[in-house]
Formats: structure tokens, sequence, C-alpha cells
């Protein structure tokens, strides 16, 4: 097992402390750079980038999760077996619903505790000092259960339920793209019990219209789409859908079926 993948909030410069890291212990290793873009401590934007990838990864691959505003606090460290497919990173709900996605309730959690697998950790970054090292030594053919002790109290995540009234579906804001897209938690197959492709839609105080891809509308218009994670999102074709309305992940969204044929 040598791919890990990599997905933090750490911008343009951190990241190579903790690709160094790994490869100096595994030279062999195979890192993919998921995004190190996410808002600084948006843990649930976070989630939704390593949920979104990690089905087109090989079930023998590691994923490395690192949006951590407890680093340094007592929040543990931990490793996910999910049916053999490996989360490390932060116990705060980063990288369980990845981890569902794959193996459902089927986890094995363990706190990361054997010093043999870290460097000397500082207060500030367990991503070079525990996670990176921790990813290096799984991906040599350590088991997670070398780590440390395995647990059951862990932060859970998840998206909510969006919920269906009416003619409309609320949800939530989970993420915004370096587009400026803003995708929702919302399922296509709940909007499709309100309404479908080719009409239009209510949403944020504006109608526009539901279609199936971004070209369907003439530049700098806002289209509501599907996109490639099967979760409804708001966009501007060559424009930036979240600054224009102010929005942010965890902000609601309210999609509402327009009836008016005026």
């Amino acid at each position: 097992m040598s791919l890990i993948s990599l997905t933090t909030d750490f911008g343009s410069f951190y990241p190579a402390f903790m690709k160094a890291v790994i490869l100096r212990i595994n030279p062999d290793a195979r890192i993919v750079d998921v995004t190190h873009t996410v808002s600084h401590a948006d843990i649930r934007a976070g989630a939704f980038a390593i949920y979104s990838i990690v089905p087109y990864f090989s079930q023998d691959s590691i994923h490395v999760g690192v949006v951590d505003p407890g680093v340094g606090t007592s929040r543990r460290s931990i490793v996910i077996d999910a049916q053999g497919v490996l989360f490390v990173g932060p116990d705060n709900g980063l990288l369980i619903p990845a981890a569902k996605r794959i193996a459902g309730q089927d986890l094995r959690v363990y706190e990361i505790k054997n010093k043999k697998f870290m460097l000397e950790v500082s207060a500030t970054f367990h991503g070079r000092d525990i996670f990176a090292p921790v990813s290096a030594h799984l991906s040599c053919g350590a088991s997670a259960d070398e780590v440390g002790e395995r647990v059951y109290d862990w932060v859970d995540l998840d998206f909510k339920q969006p919920l269906i009234q009416d003619s409309s579906v609320s949800g939530e804001v989970i993420f915004v793209d370096d587009f400026g897209n803003i995708v929702s938690n919302i399922p296509y197959s709940m909007i499709s019990q309100i309404t479908d492709f080719g009409s239009e839609v209510i949403v944020y105080n504006r109608k526009i219209p539901f279609c199936r891809t971004y070209g369907r509308v003439d530049e700098g218009n806002m289209i509501a789409l599907i996109g490639s994670h099967g979760f409804a999102e708001i966009a501007i074709n060559q424009g930036n859908a979240a600054k224009k309305l102010g929005i942010s992940s965890g902000d609601r969204m309210i999609i509402e079926a327009c009836n008016d044929t005026d």
C-alpha cells in the first residue's frame, strides 16, 4: 500500500513538510494532493472534499486529512480502518463521512499513541509530526491496530438530512469550490421530487434555470445544477456565485420549484 492522498487547509507552503516526511520514510510512496485550499478551519468543507474523492481511489489507499482547529488540545489523533481503506487525521469528524461512504458503520477507529510512528510532536503541526509519518508507516505495511488502542467514542459528523416541504427542499451549503460554485447537501434524488432539468427554481430570492451543465446559460448568468459529486449546486457561468451572493459553507440553502410560466 503506497498511495497516500492529502487534504488540508494549509495553503501552498506547509504541505511540503508532510510530503518530505512521508517520502523520507517511504521513498516509493505515491502522493496525491486532493486540495490544500479548504477554507481555514472549515471541517465540514474538508470532510466534503475527502467524501467526494474517496470512491475514485483504489481500495489500498491511505487518506490523510488535516483541517484541525483543535490542534494541540486534548482532541485525539486517529486512524480509521474502513474495510481496508485507511484514514489518518484528527478526531474532529473530518474523516467520518468519507469513511462511512466506503464502509457504512463498519469502522474500526484507533487512537494514535505509538510514538515509534511519530516525529517529535510540536503543539501546532500534527500534520507533519503525527499524520504524515503514521501514514507513511502504514504505507510500508504497518497495521492500523499497531498505532494504538481502539476507541469507540470518536467524533461523528454528517451532512445532515435535507428536508422536503411542499414544493421546496431545504439543506445547507457544505462546500464552496475554487470557482465559487456553492455546493449543497441536497442530492438529485430529492430535487427530482419537486422539479427536474429544464425548469426554473427559486434560490436566494432569484429565479434561475435548473440545467444539466454550466454551458446551458450565457456567460455571467446564474444556474442551478447537479455537480459531479451528486449534490445540487448554484453557479455562475464563468463567474463566482459565492462571492456574488455572499454565501459560505454552513449557510442554509432552500431550492423552491417555480411554477410561474410567465
